[in-house]
Protein backbone atom coordinates (compact mmCIF):
# COMPACT_ATOMS: atom_id res chain seq x y z
CA UNK A 1 0.00 0.00 0.00
CA UNK A 2 2.96 2.32 0.62
CA UNK A 3 3.68 2.28 -3.08
CA UNK A 4 0.34 3.87 -3.88
CA UNK A 5 0.47 7.59 -4.25
CA UNK A 6 -2.71 9.47 -3.82
CA UNK A 7 -4.02 9.53 -7.28
CA UNK A 8 -5.97 12.06 -5.88
CA UNK A 9 -4.16 14.89 -7.35
CA UNK A 10 -2.81 13.07 -10.19
CA UNK A 11 -6.00 12.90 -11.69
CA UNK A 12 -5.90 15.84 -13.84
CA UNK A 13 -2.35 15.97 -14.66
CA UNK A 14 -0.30 18.48 -16.27
CA UNK A 15 3.42 18.83 -16.28
CA UNK A 16 3.87 22.56 -16.88
CA UNK A 17 7.00 24.21 -18.26
CA UNK A 18 9.31 25.89 -15.76
CA UNK A 19 8.02 29.34 -16.76
CA UNK A 20 4.40 28.52 -15.88
CA UNK A 21 4.36 30.24 -12.49
CA UNK A 22 5.87 33.36 -13.99
CA UNK A 23 3.27 33.92 -16.63
CA UNK A 24 1.52 37.27 -16.81
CA UNK A 25 -2.09 37.42 -15.56
CA UNK A 26 -4.32 35.32 -17.78
CA UNK A 27 -6.61 37.11 -20.22
CA UNK A 28 -10.32 36.99 -19.60
CA UNK A 29 -11.99 33.80 -20.71
CA UNK A 30 -13.62 33.83 -24.15
CA UNK A 31 -17.35 34.28 -24.15
CA UNK A 32 -17.83 32.10 -27.21
CA UNK A 33 -16.59 28.64 -28.08
CA UNK A 34 -14.05 28.56 -30.86
CA UNK A 35 -13.82 25.80 -33.43
CA UNK A 36 -10.42 24.72 -32.06
CA UNK A 37 -9.83 20.97 -32.31
CA UNK A 38 -9.12 20.73 -28.58
CA UNK A 39 -12.77 21.26 -27.68
CA UNK A 40 -14.00 18.06 -26.08
CA UNK A 41 -17.70 17.20 -25.67
CA UNK A 42 -18.38 15.14 -22.54
CA UNK A 43 -21.97 14.19 -23.33
CA UNK A 44 -21.33 10.51 -23.99
CA UNK A 45 -24.51 8.58 -23.31
CA UNK A 46 -25.00 7.61 -19.67
CA UNK A 47 -21.46 8.41 -18.47
CA UNK A 48 -20.56 4.75 -18.02
CA UNK A 49 -18.32 4.99 -21.09
CA UNK A 50 -15.68 7.75 -20.75
CA UNK A 51 -14.94 9.96 -23.74
CA UNK A 52 -11.20 9.33 -23.38
CA UNK A 53 -9.12 6.96 -21.24
CA UNK A 54 -5.40 7.71 -20.79
CA UNK A 55 -2.59 5.75 -19.12
CA UNK A 56 0.42 7.42 -17.50
CA UNK A 57 3.65 6.05 -16.03
CA UNK A 58 4.00 8.04 -12.82
CA UNK A 59 7.60 7.08 -12.05
CA UNK A 60 8.89 10.08 -13.99
CA UNK A 61 6.37 12.65 -12.79
CA UNK A 62 7.86 15.11 -10.30
CA UNK A 63 5.25 17.89 -10.34
CA UNK A 64 1.65 17.74 -11.34
CA UNK A 65 -0.96 20.27 -12.26
CA UNK A 66 -3.89 20.24 -14.61
CA UNK A 67 -6.06 22.93 -16.13
CA UNK A 68 -9.01 23.25 -18.46
CA UNK A 69 -12.05 25.40 -19.19
CA UNK A 70 -15.48 23.89 -18.50
CA UNK A 71 -18.89 24.93 -19.80
CA UNK A 72 -22.16 23.24 -18.90
CA UNK A 73 -25.80 23.70 -17.93
CA UNK A 74 -25.82 20.24 -16.35
CA UNK A 75 -25.81 20.37 -12.51
CA UNK A 76 -24.52 16.82 -11.95
CA UNK A 77 -21.98 14.49 -13.51
CA UNK A 78 -18.37 13.32 -13.74
CA UNK A 79 -15.70 15.59 -15.20
CA UNK A 80 -12.94 13.02 -14.80
CA UNK A 81 -11.90 9.98 -12.77
CA UNK A 82 -8.42 8.57 -12.05
CA UNK A 83 -6.94 5.57 -10.31
CA UNK A 84 -3.95 3.31 -9.79
CA UNK A 85 -6.23 0.73 -8.23
CA UNK A 86 -10.03 1.03 -8.40
CA UNK A 87 -10.39 -0.55 -4.95
CA UNK A 88 -7.63 1.21 -2.98
CA UNK A 89 -6.53 4.39 -4.78
CA UNK A 90 -8.94 6.48 -6.86
CA UNK A 91 -10.14 10.06 -7.32
CA UNK A 92 -13.18 11.71 -8.93
CA UNK A 93 -13.85 15.33 -9.86
CA UNK A 94 -17.43 16.12 -10.76
CA UNK A 95 -20.42 18.38 -10.21
CA UNK A 96 -23.29 18.03 -7.77
CA UNK A 97 -25.99 20.71 -7.58
CA UNK A 98 -23.77 22.74 -9.93
CA UNK A 99 -20.77 22.90 -7.56
CA UNK A 100 -17.48 21.05 -7.78
CA UNK A 101 -17.27 17.82 -5.81
CA UNK A 102 -14.13 15.81 -5.10
CA UNK A 103 -14.24 12.22 -3.94
CA UNK A 104 -11.02 10.39 -3.10
CA UNK A 105 -10.12 7.10 -1.55
CA UNK A 106 -6.50 6.13 -0.83
CA UNK A 107 -4.16 5.05 1.96
CA UNK A 108 -3.95 8.56 3.43
CA UNK A 109 -7.48 9.91 3.09
CA UNK A 110 -11.05 8.94 2.31
CA UNK A 111 -13.38 11.89 1.81
CA UNK A 112 -16.10 13.61 -0.19
CA UNK A 113 -16.09 17.40 -0.31
CA UNK A 114 -17.85 20.10 -2.32
CA UNK A 115 -16.45 23.57 -2.99
CA UNK A 116 -16.67 26.72 -5.05
CA UNK A 117 -19.44 28.59 -6.85
CA UNK A 118 -22.09 27.06 -9.09
CA UNK A 119 -20.63 26.29 -12.52
CA UNK A 120 -23.78 25.14 -14.37
CA UNK A 121 -24.54 28.57 -15.80
CA UNK A 122 -23.52 27.95 -19.43
CA UNK A 123 -20.42 30.17 -19.12
CA UNK A 124 -16.81 29.11 -19.50
CA UNK A 125 -14.98 28.60 -16.20
CA UNK A 126 -11.26 27.91 -15.87
CA UNK A 127 -10.34 25.13 -13.44
CA UNK A 128 -6.89 24.29 -12.11
CA UNK A 129 -5.90 21.42 -9.85
CA UNK A 130 -2.44 21.44 -8.29
CA UNK A 131 -0.54 18.86 -6.28
CA UNK A 132 1.82 20.44 -3.76
CA UNK A 133 3.67 17.96 -1.52
CA UNK A 134 0.79 16.33 0.43
CA UNK A 135 -1.90 18.86 -0.54
CA UNK A 136 -4.48 19.29 -3.28
CA UNK A 137 -5.41 22.82 -4.40
CA UNK A 138 -8.38 23.69 -6.60
CA UNK A 139 -8.82 27.03 -8.36
CA UNK A 140 -11.87 28.34 -10.23
CA UNK A 141 -11.40 31.38 -12.47
CA UNK A 142 -8.17 32.28 -10.66
CA UNK A 143 -9.57 32.02 -7.11
CA UNK A 144 -8.58 29.21 -4.76
CA UNK A 145 -11.78 27.48 -3.64
CA UNK A 146 -10.39 24.39 -1.92
CA UNK A 147 -7.18 23.26 -0.22
CA UNK A 148 -6.93 19.71 1.13
CA UNK A 149 -3.85 18.84 3.22
CA UNK A 150 -2.42 15.48 4.22
CA UNK A 151 -4.30 13.64 1.50
CA UNK A 152 -1.29 12.13 -0.31
CA UNK A 153 2.42 11.38 -0.16
CA UNK A 154 4.85 13.69 -2.00
CA UNK A 155 5.12 12.59 -5.62
CA UNK A 156 8.76 13.47 -6.33
CA UNK A 157 11.06 10.46 -6.47
CA UNK A 158 8.41 7.86 -5.61
CA UNK A 159 7.99 4.64 -7.53
CA UNK A 160 4.40 4.68 -8.71
CA UNK A 161 2.28 2.32 -10.80
CA UNK A 162 0.42 3.15 -13.99
CA UNK A 163 -2.35 5.64 -13.47
CA UNK A 164 -5.50 5.74 -15.57
CA UNK A 165 -7.46 8.92 -16.25
CA UNK A 166 -10.98 8.69 -17.68
CA UNK A 167 -12.52 11.94 -18.96
CA UNK A 168 -16.31 12.25 -18.86
CA UNK A 169 -17.03 8.98 -17.08
CA UNK A 170 -16.09 6.37 -14.49
CA UNK A 171 -14.12 3.11 -14.66
CA UNK A 172 -16.27 1.41 -12.05
CA UNK A 173 -20.04 1.41 -11.29
CA UNK A 174 -21.43 4.69 -9.88
CA UNK A 175 -22.55 2.75 -6.79
CA UNK A 176 -18.85 2.27 -5.90
CA UNK A 177 -18.42 6.00 -5.35
CA UNK A 178 -18.32 7.20 -1.75
CA UNK A 179 -21.47 9.20 -2.49
CA UNK A 180 -23.15 8.00 -5.72
CA UNK A 181 -24.16 10.51 -8.39
CA UNK A 182 -25.48 10.42 -11.95
CA UNK A 183 -22.21 10.20 -13.96
CA UNK A 184 -23.36 11.57 -17.34
CA UNK A 185 -22.34 15.23 -17.82
CA UNK A 186 -23.55 17.24 -20.80
CA UNK A 187 -20.65 19.67 -20.94
CA UNK A 188 -17.63 20.86 -22.91
CA UNK A 189 -13.91 21.18 -22.16
CA UNK A 190 -11.41 23.39 -23.94
CA UNK A 191 -7.78 24.37 -23.36
CA UNK A 192 -7.40 21.09 -21.45
CA UNK A 193 -3.86 20.17 -20.44
CA UNK A 194 -3.02 16.69 -19.15
CA UNK A 195 0.23 14.79 -18.62
CA UNK A 196 1.69 14.23 -22.06
CA UNK A 197 5.11 12.77 -21.21
CA UNK A 198 5.76 10.04 -20.35
CA UNK A 199 2.96 7.55 -21.02
CA UNK A 200 0.58 6.59 -23.77
CA UNK A 201 -1.05 9.63 -25.30
CA UNK A 202 -4.37 10.10 -27.07
CA UNK A 203 -4.77 12.61 -29.90
CA UNK A 204 -7.13 15.39 -28.89
CA UNK A 205 -8.25 16.08 -32.45
CA UNK A 206 -11.80 15.63 -31.27
CA UNK A 207 -14.15 17.70 -33.44
CA UNK A 208 -16.45 19.91 -31.39
CA UNK A 209 -19.98 18.55 -31.23
CA UNK A 210 -23.04 20.70 -31.79
CA UNK A 211 -23.66 21.06 -28.06
CA UNK A 212 -20.35 22.94 -27.80
CA UNK A 213 -21.24 25.57 -30.39
CA UNK A 214 -21.59 29.23 -29.37
CA UNK A 215 -25.29 29.10 -30.28
CA UNK A 216 -26.15 26.26 -27.88
CA UNK A 217 -28.69 27.07 -25.17
CA UNK A 218 -30.12 25.27 -22.12
CA UNK A 219 -32.74 22.58 -22.61
CA UNK A 220 -32.92 18.96 -23.78
CA UNK A 221 -32.49 18.10 -27.46
CA UNK A 222 -34.05 14.98 -28.98
CA UNK A 223 -32.89 14.42 -32.58
CA UNK A 224 -34.99 12.33 -34.99
CA UNK A 225 -35.48 8.80 -33.73
CA UNK A 226 -34.44 9.54 -30.12
CA UNK A 227 -36.41 8.57 -27.04
CA UNK A 228 -36.36 8.73 -23.25
CA UNK A 229 -38.26 6.19 -21.16
CA UNK A 230 -39.45 6.88 -17.61
CA UNK A 231 -40.96 4.16 -15.44
CA UNK A 232 -44.35 5.29 -14.17
CA UNK A 233 -43.30 4.03 -10.74
CA UNK A 234 -40.49 6.62 -10.71
CA UNK A 235 -42.54 9.71 -11.60
CA UNK A 236 -44.97 11.59 -9.32
CA UNK A 237 -48.08 9.47 -8.87
CA UNK A 238 -51.65 10.43 -9.89
CA UNK A 239 -53.97 12.17 -7.48
CA UNK A 240 -56.26 9.71 -5.74
CA UNK A 241 -59.53 11.49 -4.99
CA UNK A 242 -60.56 12.25 -7.63
CA UNK A 243 -58.08 10.34 -9.82
CA UNK A 244 -56.12 12.74 -12.04
CA UNK A 245 -52.80 12.87 -13.85
CA UNK A 246 -51.25 15.88 -15.60
CA UNK A 247 -48.29 16.71 -17.84
CA UNK A 248 -46.84 20.00 -19.02
CA UNK A 249 -44.33 20.36 -21.84
CA UNK A 250 -42.63 23.35 -23.39
CA UNK A 251 -41.24 22.38 -26.79
CA UNK A 252 -39.33 24.03 -29.61
CA UNK A 253 -40.03 22.12 -32.82
CA UNK A 254 -37.44 21.76 -35.58
CA UNK A 255 -39.69 19.86 -37.98
CA UNK A 256 -40.51 16.37 -39.12
CA UNK A 257 -43.35 14.10 -38.03
CA UNK A 258 -43.58 11.51 -35.30
CA UNK A 259 -44.36 10.74 -31.69
CA UNK A 260 -43.60 13.35 -29.02
CA UNK A 261 -45.03 11.63 -25.94
CA UNK A 262 -46.69 8.33 -25.11
CA UNK A 263 -48.18 6.41 -22.18
CA UNK A 264 -48.23 2.63 -22.34
CA UNK A 265 -46.53 -0.63 -21.50
CA UNK A 266 -42.99 -0.72 -22.88
CA UNK A 267 -42.82 -3.18 -25.77
CA UNK A 268 -46.55 -2.98 -26.54
CA UNK A 269 -48.71 -0.46 -28.37
CA UNK A 270 -49.15 2.85 -26.58
CA UNK A 271 -52.54 3.51 -25.03
CA UNK A 272 -52.23 7.28 -25.33
CA UNK A 273 -49.88 9.28 -27.57
CA UNK A 274 -49.20 12.84 -28.69
CA UNK A 275 -47.75 13.20 -32.17
CA UNK A 276 -46.57 15.96 -34.48
CA UNK A 277 -47.85 15.63 -38.04
CA UNK A 278 -46.94 18.48 -40.39
CA UNK A 279 -47.25 21.18 -37.71
CA UNK A 280 -50.43 19.60 -36.33
CA UNK A 281 -50.59 18.14 -32.82
CA UNK A 282 -52.52 14.88 -32.82
CA UNK A 283 -53.71 13.28 -29.58
CA UNK A 284 -54.57 9.60 -30.04
CA UNK A 285 -55.91 6.82 -27.84
CA UNK A 286 -55.93 3.17 -28.82
CA UNK A 287 -58.29 0.69 -27.21
CA UNK A 288 -56.47 -2.39 -25.87
CA UNK A 289 -56.28 -5.30 -28.32
CA UNK A 290 -58.34 -3.36 -30.84
CA UNK A 291 -57.52 -1.49 -34.06
CA UNK A 292 -59.86 1.41 -33.38
CA UNK A 293 -58.05 4.68 -32.68
CA UNK A 294 -59.62 7.79 -31.16
CA UNK A 295 -57.90 11.02 -32.16
CA UNK A 296 -58.25 14.78 -31.95
CA UNK A 297 -55.94 17.38 -33.52
CA UNK A 298 -55.09 21.06 -33.41
CA UNK A 299 -52.46 23.33 -35.05
CA UNK A 300 -49.18 23.88 -33.22
CA UNK A 301 -48.84 27.31 -31.60
CA UNK A 302 -45.33 28.64 -30.91
CA UNK A 303 -44.47 29.34 -27.31
CA UNK A 304 -47.35 28.32 -25.03
CA UNK A 305 -47.12 25.25 -22.83
CA UNK A 306 -48.66 22.01 -24.01
CA UNK A 307 -50.80 20.60 -21.21
CA UNK A 308 -52.22 17.09 -21.08
CA UNK A 309 -54.72 16.23 -18.34
CA UNK A 310 -56.21 12.81 -17.62
CA UNK A 311 -59.26 12.30 -15.46
CA UNK A 312 -61.73 9.50 -14.77
CA UNK A 313 -63.87 10.38 -17.78
CA UNK A 314 -61.87 12.60 -20.17
CA UNK A 315 -58.50 13.41 -21.70
CA UNK A 316 -57.85 17.11 -22.32
CA UNK A 317 -55.09 18.68 -24.46
CA UNK A 318 -54.42 22.42 -24.10
CA UNK A 319 -52.02 24.79 -25.82
CA UNK A 320 -52.59 28.47 -25.29
CA UNK A 321 -56.19 29.25 -26.18
CA UNK A 322 -56.64 25.96 -28.04
CA UNK A 323 -58.23 22.93 -26.41
CA UNK A 324 -59.38 19.47 -27.49
CA UNK A 325 -61.20 16.89 -25.37
CA UNK A 326 -62.44 13.35 -25.80
CA UNK A 327 -64.39 11.00 -23.59
CA UNK A 328 -62.57 7.88 -22.38
CA UNK A 329 -64.35 4.60 -23.21
CA UNK A 330 -64.62 2.40 -20.11
CA UNK A 331 -62.24 -0.25 -21.51
CA UNK A 332 -59.56 2.34 -22.19
CA UNK A 333 -60.05 3.97 -18.80
CA UNK A 334 -59.51 0.63 -17.03
CA UNK A 335 -56.31 0.00 -19.01
CA UNK A 336 -54.97 3.50 -18.31
CA UNK A 337 -55.64 3.17 -14.59
CA UNK A 338 -53.84 -0.18 -14.57
CA UNK A 339 -50.70 1.25 -16.21
CA UNK A 340 -49.33 2.37 -12.84
CA UNK A 341 -49.56 -1.22 -11.55
CA UNK A 342 -47.68 -2.72 -14.49
CA UNK A 343 -43.90 -3.42 -14.12
CA UNK A 344 -43.33 -1.95 -17.59
CA UNK A 345 -45.82 0.91 -17.34
CA UNK A 346 -43.94 3.78 -19.03
CA UNK A 347 -43.96 7.44 -19.94
CA UNK A 348 -42.03 7.81 -23.20
CA UNK A 349 -40.65 11.11 -24.46
CA UNK A 350 -39.85 11.09 -28.18
CA UNK A 351 -40.38 8.15 -30.49
CA UNK A 352 -41.67 4.86 -29.06
CA UNK A 353 -38.78 2.33 -29.22
CA UNK A 354 -39.09 0.24 -32.37
CA UNK A 355 -41.05 2.86 -34.29
CA UNK A 356 -39.85 5.41 -36.85
CA UNK A 357 -39.95 9.19 -36.47
CA UNK A 358 -38.46 12.20 -38.26
CA UNK A 359 -39.56 14.66 -35.57
CA UNK A 360 -36.88 16.57 -33.69
CA UNK A 361 -37.35 19.08 -30.90
CA UNK A 362 -35.92 20.79 -27.87
CA UNK A 363 -37.59 20.28 -24.53
CA UNK A 364 -37.47 23.36 -22.32
CA UNK A 365 -39.43 21.81 -19.47
CA UNK A 366 -41.30 18.63 -18.59
CA UNK A 367 -43.48 18.71 -15.47
CA UNK A 368 -45.42 15.71 -14.22
CA UNK A 369 -47.97 16.35 -11.49
CA UNK A 370 -46.33 19.75 -10.98
CA UNK A 371 -42.79 18.40 -10.54
CA UNK A 372 -39.96 18.88 -13.04
CA UNK A 373 -38.49 15.69 -14.52
CA UNK A 374 -34.79 15.33 -15.41
CA UNK A 375 -33.90 13.05 -18.32
CA UNK A 376 -30.78 12.00 -16.38
CA UNK A 377 -33.16 10.14 -14.06
CA UNK A 378 -34.90 8.23 -16.85
CA UNK A 379 -35.04 4.45 -16.96
CA UNK A 380 -33.28 4.55 -20.33
CA UNK A 381 -32.58 6.96 -23.17
CA UNK A 382 -30.97 7.24 -26.57
CA UNK A 383 -27.26 8.06 -26.46
CA UNK A 384 -27.53 10.94 -28.92
CA UNK A 385 -29.79 13.03 -26.68
CA UNK A 386 -28.29 16.28 -25.37
CA UNK A 387 -29.58 16.17 -21.82
CA UNK A 388 -29.00 19.81 -20.83
CA UNK A 389 -28.32 21.73 -24.05
CA UNK A 390 -30.12 22.59 -27.29
CA UNK A 391 -29.16 23.93 -30.72
CA UNK A 392 -30.83 26.99 -32.13
CA UNK A 393 -31.37 25.16 -35.40
CA UNK A 394 -30.83 21.68 -36.87
CA UNK A 395 -27.95 23.10 -38.93
CA UNK A 396 -25.95 23.32 -35.71
CA UNK A 397 -26.33 19.79 -34.31
CA UNK A 398 -23.48 17.79 -35.90
CA UNK A 399 -25.11 14.73 -34.32
CA UNK A 400 -25.28 11.21 -35.69
CA UNK A 401 -28.84 9.88 -35.73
Amino acid sequence: MEGLCSLTLLLLLLWPPETWEGLAPKPSLPTKISRDPDILYLGNGTGHEPVIIMNFNLTKVARVMSSFDLRTWDPEGVIFYGDTNPKDDWFMLGLRSGRLEIQLHNFWAQLTVGAGPRLDDGCWHQLKIKNQVDSLLVEVDGDEVLRLSQVSKPLAGMALPIMRIAVGGLLFPPTDLRLPLIPALDGCLQHHIWVSQPGSTVPFSHPPQGACSPEAQPGTFLPPGAHTVFSLKDVPQPDVDPWAFSLELRLQFFGGSGCLLALGILGNQSLLSLELQDQILVLSARLPEELEVLSKSMPVSPGPLIQLELGLTTVVLNQGLQKVTFILPPALLVSLLDLWNQPKGSLILGVVPGEVSSASFCLNGLRVQGRELDVDQALSRSKNIWTHSCPRSLNNTNTLH
